[in-house]
This record gives structure tokens, sequence and C-alpha cells, in this order.
């Protein structure tokens, strides 16, 4: 899993532009002059054609940074979303304006604090002109008081499917969420008779959806990685330079293992991480030449990828506060910033609890029922009364 000389040059090219564009300032130069926002566009739609690897390495970046460009819902969420649908008409009528940045999408399917498919209620029914009506409320949709494309999923009589719905519709109200992390713009979309086109085939949303969790959890999983990377990077020069009872605070033992401790879970993350990167490649590689059989491997990938790193980033940025010491705590030090992505991030897309029953069920190691407990526990304590008497 070692990067190529091209992503190496994509790495150090986003990394010089954001050190130079700060915030949301950020986005035109990376969409224009590095082509992010298309990254994984195929070139048929205007985009560079790349797979999931050159985006793990942006999003790296972007965590390094908290930058709050709209990258993850609209260049992941919502173009993986049209490329999974295999709706020909849908992409190329959306795909090119995304991949050049001159617009931004969001993806909403969330209801009732999952990402779950199955958990989605919002309705959609068929109206005139082969359209449809939505009803419904999404919750916590990336970029969603932004967007200038939406794909809502609601269910018909069919199944979870897909819909285009105008961002401007008489029927949509996207209203911004007041979240802890100030540096992530999530928003509540409420649907009330909003027009829709359908995406892709009716009833096939489930599956979709399903990819897409997929390869947003990886990606996500890069940024938790990147940000941890540079909490960790800020914290040892702090413990270097600050000076306890006459000697630097890092020459300290008890110090020296705490950063021992975060520095192999920042490099556990990074492995969950580009593990999940290159399964991503691999399928689709496989789904180009025919010969992919599913994404279950993937899906066990980013399970391990979203909770391994959601816990070691939330860790590593509550050790930043620690060590930093008073300072750690007061809002001009950037480390409040860091542990408030960490435990926003670690629930987006699912908690790692979450994730970990989805691996768990992808395993076939799910629990057994309360009986069959109960039946093995009667057999012990029958054998150790035998053994007893």
């Amino acid at each position: 899993m070692r990067p190529t000389q091209e992503q190496d040059e994509l790495r150090s090219a986003v990394r010089s532009l954001l050190a130079r564009q700060e915030g949301a300032k950020a986005w035109r130069p990376l969409t224009e002059q590095i082509g992010a926002a298309g990254l994984c566009v195929p070139e048929e739609y205007g985009g560079a054609g790349y797979g999931a690897v050159e985006v793990h390495v942006v999003m790296a970046e972007l965590g390094r940074v908290l930058s709050p460009v709209p990258y993850l819902g609209s260049a992941v969420a919502t173009v993986q979303a049209l490329l999974a649908s295999g709706d020909e008409a849908a992409r190329a009528r959306l795909l090119p304006g995304i991949a050049a940045g001159t617009a931004v999408g969001a993806l909403a399917w969330a209801e009732d604090g999952t990402w779950d498919p199955a958990a989605v209620r919002s309705t959609a029914a068929p109206g005139p002109g082969g359209s449809w009506r939505i009803h419904g409320v999404k919750q916590y949709v990336l970029d969603g008081a932004t967007a200038d494309v939406l794909l809502v999923a609601a269910r018909t009589d069919s199944g979870v499917s897909l819909f285009e719905v105008a961002a401007d519709d008489p029927g949509v109200r996207a209203a911004p969420s007041v979240t802890m992390d100030g540096t992530r713009p999530l928003a509540r979309l409420t649907c009330e008779g909003a027009e829709g086109r359908l995406i892709g085939a009716d009833g096939d949303g489930a599956r979709v959806l399903s990819h897409v969790l997929d390869l947003v959890c990886t990606a996500l999983a890069a940024e938790q990685v990147g940000a941890a990377e540079r909490c960790l990077e800020i914290t040892v020069a702090h413990v270097r330079e600050r000076v306890q009872f006459g000697r630097p605070l890092g020459s300290f033992q008890a110090v020296k293992h705490r950063l021992a401790d975060a520095y192999v879970l920042v490099e556990s993350a990074r492995s969950a991480a580009l593990g999940a990167a290159f399964a991503a490649a691999e399928t689709d590689a496989d789904a180009d030449a025919g010969t992919g059989s599913g994404s279950g491997g993937l899906s066990r990938y980013a399970a391990v990828a979203k909770s391994t790193c959601s816990e070691a980033f939330s860790t590593v940025a509550g050790e930043m506060i620690q060590l930093h010491g008073g300072i750690g705590i007061t809002w001009e030090h950037d480390a409040h910033r860091y542990f408030k992505r960490a435990h926003g991030s670690s629930q987006l897309f699912g908690p790692p609890a979450w994730h970990r029953a989805r691996l768990a069920r992808g395993l076939g190691l799910t629990e057994k029922s309360r009986p069959d407990r109960e039946a093995r526990q009667e057999r012990r304590e029958r054998q150790e009364r035998k053994e007893t008497a």
C-alpha cells in the first residue's frame, strides 16, 4: 500500500494550496487548479477518472487543516451515488458541473439518527408528467443548506429510491443545523410535496446507498487519520518547547508513554484507512472489468476503518488537550477544534459501535439467541454439579 509518485505529488500540491488558502476560500482553487472536485468522476463527464486511493490522499490533507470545503458531501457522496445509480442521463446532466466545482451536490438520506437505508421513511408518490412528490425530513445533510444539486432518498411502493430535487423547489426547506463542530456544515432538509425526478431504477436506492455508505466511510476515515496525525504533530512540538520543573515536558517518561500510545493509534488507523481505500479501488476495478462479485469485502474494510479511525482520532484529540494543559481548553488554541471534529466525525455516517455490529453481521458473527445462551448455561451448571458430586 505504498503511494505512487503521482499520489505523492497530489498530496504535496493539496497541502501547499491549503497552506496558502484557508477555510472555504480553498474550494475554488482546489477545483480549478487541482481538479479535486472531479477526481473520481470519469473522464467522459469532465473528471479525472481516478479512484478511492486518490480521494484518500485529498481527504487526509483536508483533515489536517479541518477544512470546511464541501468535498466529502459533493465530490464523494453525491458523485458516487450518481455513478452507482447507473442512470446515464443523470450522470451526463449533473456530473460535469460537480466535477468543475461550479455546482455543489448534497445527498440526503439519514433519518432518525441513522444512515441505515432500511430506516428511510420519507415517501415518494407518482405525480403528473412522470414526476414524483416527496414528503419527509432528512437529518445531517452535508452542505444541504448551500447545495445546488440535491439527491433525496425516499420510499416508493417498490422500495427505497433516489430522486433529484431542485434546491429552489417551493416544497423544500433546508435549515442549517447547529453543530458542535462549526467546520462541518450540516443541514436539516424538509420536503413537503417537493417535485422529484427518479434517479436510476425505482426501488434500487437501498443498494446504491449501501455502496455509497462504504465509500464515504472510507473517505471519512482518511480525513480522521490526517487530523489525528496533525494533532500528534502539534502536541509533540508543544511538549518539546514547554518547560516544566526546569526541563522540557516531553522529557518526562509518563509523557513519552502517552505520546507513544498516541503514535500507535495513529499508525493503526492509517493502516485501516489505507486498507479500505485499496479495497474500494479494487472493487471499482472489478466493476469496470465486469468481474466483481459485490462489495461485501469493501463493507467489512469500511466498517473496520470507520470504527478504528473514529476512536483513534477521538483519543488522540483528547490527549492533545490534556498535554497542552490550560492553553488546550482556550478558544484561541486549535485543540478544541480538533476535539470537536473528532467527536462529530465519530458520529457522522454511524458511530463505531454501529459499524462493528455491521462488521459482525457481515462475518456471520451475530449474537446467538437468548434461549440458546440459557440452554448452554444450564448444561454448564449440570456439568459443574456432576463434577462436584
